[in-house]
């Protein structure tokens, strides 16, 4: 009898599992970063020759001590006279701010500062002063270079107490203008 084709059955031939193809990868990955690390820690730098030194004058040779590199950032001298006061959603929930206040108000070598913004743009800037002017406050805009990055900063103040830098800042809260109390030694 004929034997029918087309019915027949193929034998599936055993396919490897994906596991094992992981492993492989990861086997080959980690024999090609191993090959790599070993030839760039071999790999040697040529020596630089030694300047020859002398042939420059023994007067040259010698740095002068006193002169001090001029400082590139002026930070150093602007942050001591700055302080943040913390605002009062940060504070523990159980102070008493009026105890606080009154501590604040017997530090009688400060003034306070209260800032608004800072912003890279000055219309930016120019335009929370504006708001501010409507609100009745004056305010003025600080221009200030950063890393060669000009910022532009609103401030009101100065106020002589922490009590009427907090009474302006909940005028600003009011009007959903956030700000920052900065106390600034005298």
């Amino acid at each position: 009898m004929p034997r029918d084709y087309k019915n027949s059955r193929r034998r599936k031939k055993e396919s490897t599992p994906g596991w094992v193809w992981g492993l492989g990868g990861l086997g080959l990955g980690l024999a090609v970063a191993l090959a790599v690390h070993l030839r760039q820690s071999t790999a040697v730098e040529p020596a630089l020759p030694a300047p020859d030194t002398s042939a420059i004058p023994s007067s040259a040779r010698e740095v002068p001590a006193d002169e001090e590199p001029e400082s590139r950032f002026d930070f150093y001298d602007m942050l001591p006279r700055f302080e943040v006061v913390i605002p009062e959603t940060e504070r523990e929930v159980g102070s008493n701010d009026e105890g606080t206040a009154r501590a604040e108000d017997q530090a009688g070598d400060s003034v306070y500062i209260l800032q608004a913004g800072s912003f890279r743009n000055f219309n930016d800037a120019d335009r929370m002063k504006a708001q501010l002017a409507l609100l009745g406050m004056e305010s003025q805009i600080q221009n200030v270079t950063i890393d060669d990055n000009r910022w532009h900063r609103v401030r009101l103040g100065p106020f002589a107490s922490f009590t009427e830098a907090q009474r302006a800042r909940r005028r600003l809260r009011e009007s959903r203008v956030d700000a920052l109390i900065l106390r600034v030694a005298e």
